[in-house]
């Protein structure tokens, strides 16, 4: 038996609903402990039974929203202080002391990345491919320029090129983790690349999301992961199914804002249709919906197959791969390169329609959910990526990649 250290970013809705798919299908006989700063979603690590360590120093809501822009690439400034990097560190490194554990699978948790090598346990990292260091490095056209006309394209190239310099040689990582990388004996990270790239990544794609990249060294393909929320859908849902008005489910992961999600309520709010739509997080008191949307809090929507019409998605994995899973057609609004990549893919598969978050309010976003809704191809297509989606199960990889590293050690 051994003890796994899951090391989530806590107010991250994909990444600890992944990790908590990837615990599941662990071995009985060995022992998963998560731990955090934040607590917007721990609730779904206890309730799923795992024990959670609650560490600190965490962030207030401001310093989130920041750090949340720096890894979307919205902004250069980051709460990532030199104090609170080397603290996140020695908690961290004292935990995988405390617990003897071989191994730390984490996420977007970037102490992780010095803690796990300053105690010499491979760090695992179940991440999508888009805007891994293999991703980037390989990619000629990011969509920052969105268009297919040449002047367009040749744009987006450019910009491409650029973001690929910054991203894997500037070094723009924030000083402190080079500062606190060398003060615990680890080579020093200086890049965005070198901050989110581990010992072993596990890509959670589909093998046609694949297509034409190269895998290098440290890098597999494991299949998808998202999230099973261990909860009964609400009667709400089963009544809005029954009704003859065409169903849509609006899904805004941990990374929108509030003013998206009240945009493309509204926007739905238009359409004849019924919505079901766990955004009650971003909403505030006084925040009033069209009567035809029906705000919850989150879903487990991997139980929505066959409930539901249509989905608009804000393009984070985890909605995304629900919906291929489920069968559900939908329209994706990329927030950032790694969503946009998510929707494109799927537009590409012809189970889905992309369109820019600045249209949500606009004809071009009416349009693709009407399309959604009554055009047999997106359904067709949706079904056929249900089909390979059963073949899948990418937490039960990981899971057996964990337990061989065990082994091993």
């Amino acid at each position: 038996m051994a003890n796994v250290l899951f090391c989530p970013v806590t107010f991250n809705l994909a990444e600890t609903t992944r990790m908590i798919q990837v615990a599941r299908a662990l071995d009985p006989r060995h022992h998963p402990v998560f731990m955090g700063y934040e607590d917007d979603f721990v609730s779904l690590i206890t309730d799923a039974g795992f024990e959670y360590r609650a560490c600190t120093p965490s962030w207030s809501k401001a310093e989130r929203a920041q750090a949340i822009a720096f890894d979307q690439g919205r902004a250069i400034r980051t709460p990532f202080t030199t104090e609170l990097v080397s603290a996140r560190v020695e908690v961290e490194r004292g935990l995988i002391r405390e617990l003897d554990a071989p191994v730390v699978v984490t996420g977007s948790n970037l102490t992780s990345y010095i803690s796990a090598r300053a105690e010499g346990v491979p760090l695992f990292y179940p991440v999508p491919f888009a805007l891994t260091l293999a991703q980037v490095e390989q990619t000629r056209h990011m969509e920052f320029v969105r268009g297919s006309g040449r002047l367009a394209r040749a744009a987006d190239r450019v910009a491409t090129s650029v973001f690929r310099w910054v991203y894997t040689r500037a070094p723009l990582a924030p000083r402190a983790f080079s500062k606190v990388a060398k003060a615990n004996g680890v080579p020093p990270l200086k890049t965005v690349a070198s901050l989110l790239t581990a010992d072993r990544n596990l890509l959670t794609e589909m093998a046609w999301e694949l297509d034409g990249f190269r895998i290098p060294d440290g890098f597999e393909r494991v299949g998808p992961i998202f999230a099973h929320v261990d909860a009964p859908l609400p009667p709400i849902v089963e009544e809005l199914a029954a009704a003859s008005a065409p169903l849509v489910y609006l899904a805004l992961g941990s990374s929108a804002t509030r003013a998206l999600a009240l945009e493309a309520a509204r926007a739905l709010g238009t359409l004849p249709v019924t919505v079901v739509a766990p955004i009650r997080h971003y909403l505030e008191p006084g925040d009033v919906v069209p009567p035809n949307v029906h705000v919850t809090d989150l879903l487990p929507a991997h139980r929505l197959g066959g409930l539901v019409d249509a989905a608009v998605l804000h393009g984070g994995q985890g909605t995304v791969q629900t919906a291929c899973a489920t069968g559900v057609p939908f329209v994706g609004m990329g927030l950032q390169p790694e969503q946009t990549w998510h929707v494109r893919a799927c537009e590409r598969r012809g189970n889905a329609i992309a369109v820019s978050p600045k249209h949500v309010s606009k004809p071009e976003f009416i349009d693709a959910v009407q399309r959604v809704l009554t055009e047999p191809a997106f359904r067709i297509a949706a079904a056929e990526v249900r089909e390979a989606y059963a073949l899948e199960d990418g937490a039960a990889v990981t899971a057996r990649l964990i337990e061989a590293e065990i082994g091993r050690r």
